[in-house]
């Protein structure tokens, strides 16, 4: 039986917004999967990195709020200094230590995905120069979800999708308009809500650690 899917969740590192801007705007505007876009930034980053990505995809981004529902076709960003957890159907924001040196931790991410999404989540990572991801990534094929990775000599860095393919040997490796085309052609569940999340609030976030 075809797995149907829930959940997209992107990783990358150095080289990422060129590449996250390739992904989205190869996905067709009715893509009904929540994207959620795990990228390190600054802590003092702004809110460029969503406005950006808005400017290549039609579908709506945002960056997320604690406790925000996660919604089909939309694209959701992690923001800056926070990790970023999956519980089912809605997010929390945690302000714990850093993981390999990184908050956001796009391996916390993944991890979460998968323990919330099981076999319905799909974890991609991309271009970047450390190997965070990969940890999170074994777990998302674990639980039986699907793992994509980009093709490392594609990459900008290829140190982050060369670790993820060391942990996970039976991801896929694509081009990065390959793997849109693959996250375009998944079977999607019909369970999921398509209702907008509120609009980012530039104040500060009521996170929890």
């Amino acid at each position: 039986m075809t797995a149907a899917y829930e959940i997209v969740v992107v990783g990358t590192s150095w080289g990422g917004l060129s590449a996250l801007r390739e992904l989205v705007s190869g996905l067709p505007a009715a893509f009904p999967l929540p994207v959620v876009v795990v990228q390190h930034r600054h802590r003092q980053s702004d809110h460029l990195l969503p406005m950006l990505l808005q400017d290549s995809t039609p579908l709506r981004v945002c960056e997320v709020e604690d406790k925000a529902p996660i919604t089909g076709g939309h694209v959701h960003v992690a923001p800056a200094d926070y990790h970023l957890l999956i519980e089912y159907g809605s997010f929390s924001l945690s302000v714990d230590e850093p993981v390999r040196y990184s908050r956001p931790s796009i391996d916390v991410t993944l991890v979460s995905a998968a323990d919330a999404y099981g076999g319905r989540a799909v974890g991609v990572i991309l271009t970047g120069a450390n190997s965070d991801g990969s940890r999170g990534l074994e777990r998302i094929h674990e639980r039986g979800g699907l793992a994509l990775v980009q093709l490392p000599a594609t990459a900008e860095s290829p140190m982050m999708p060369a670790a993820a393919l060391r942990c996970v040997p039976t991801a896929r490796a694509l081009s990065i308009a390959e793997i849109a085309s693959t996250l375009a052609a998944l079977p999607v569940a019909a369970t999921i809500p398509v209702t907008s999340p509120p609009r980012t609030r530039l104040g500060t976030r009521d996170a929890h650690s």
